[in-house]
């Protein structure tokens, strides 16, 4: 608001309003410190430019701050705009180099991710595959420990001494060993396959076409395809080979005669 204060020729008026409310400009840095309307104490002398010549004279250093603030401000725009490309250029070739090594970081974290997974994946399948190894190891030891109580109940059925309570434990005995796997195996007039098979007797016969098992001694057992005990039985040969010459050996002169 402007200001008064009183002087010996009447009150003089300073305006500090930085808005001229006639133009409605911004005024310059002096102009608020200046009264408005000040006369002088006496009155105009004869060479003095009366009150209103002073006027137009008051106004014009606020016309030059005015004129050099715009120039000021209309440099200072300048400059932001061209120095707004050179900001916005770099900022961009910043976020690109920042999104390169983040997509770098990314590729390396996923490849590291995967490669892991691939080693705990192959863990498990070896782990799972010792454990099975483990477990079919125990279970086949536990089993050959049971053959001679198997082989003592086949050759009780062969006698007819397998009846009564000790048949039904027998059996149930049987089906438990089958359900953990255990196979018994050898049929009289199975091909012999030594894999499988050992041959305690040997003996030649024309009936037969090939090494045939004619007897069987001692069953055999396995659990898959792991043999616990090969069948122990008696094999024959052909005594002709293909072209009807004989496969029996010959005999020495002195065992003819006796």
């Amino acid at each position: 608001m402007p200001a008064s204060e009183e002087t010996g020729s009447g009150p003089v008026v300073h305006d500090h309003r930085r808005i001229d409310p006639v133009t409605g400009q911004v005024r310059g840095k002096h102009a608020a410190s200046k009264p408005a309307g000040t006369r002088s104490a006496g009155r105009p002398g004869r060479g003095s430019p009366g009150p209103d010549a002073a006027g137009p004279a008051e106004d014009q250093p606020d016309d030059k701050h005015e004129e050099r603030d715009a120039a000021e401000a209309a440099r200072q725009t300048e400059e932001s705009s061209e120095e707004a490309p050179e900001m916005v250029t770099g900022q961009v070739i910043k976020d690109g180099e920042q999104a390169a090594d983040i997509e770098a970081q990314l590729a390396e974290r996923t490849a590291d991710l995967q490669r892991l997974q691939a080693e705990y994946a192959n863990y498990r399948k070896r782990v799972d595959r010792d454990r099975a190894a483990v477990r079919d190891q125990a279970a086949a030891a536990t089993l050959t420990g049971l053959l001679p109580v198997l082989d003592a109940i086949d050759q009780a059925r062969e006698h007819g001494e397998l009846s009564g309570g000790f048949k039904s434990v027998a059996d149930s005995l049987q089906a438990a060993l089958g359900r953990l796997g255990l196979v018994a195996y050898g049929e009289k007039g199975d091909p012999f396959d030594p894999k499988i098979h050992e041959a305690l007797m040997h003996s030649y016969s024309s009936d037969v076409t090939e090494d045939t098992c004619v007897e069987i001694l001692q069953s055999g057992y396995k659990v898959g395809d792991r043999i616990l005990r090969p069948a122990r039985v008696a094999v024959a040969e052909p005594a002709t080979g293909p072209d009807g010459s004989s496969n029996e050996p010959e005999r020495p002169a002195s065992e003819e005669g006796n």
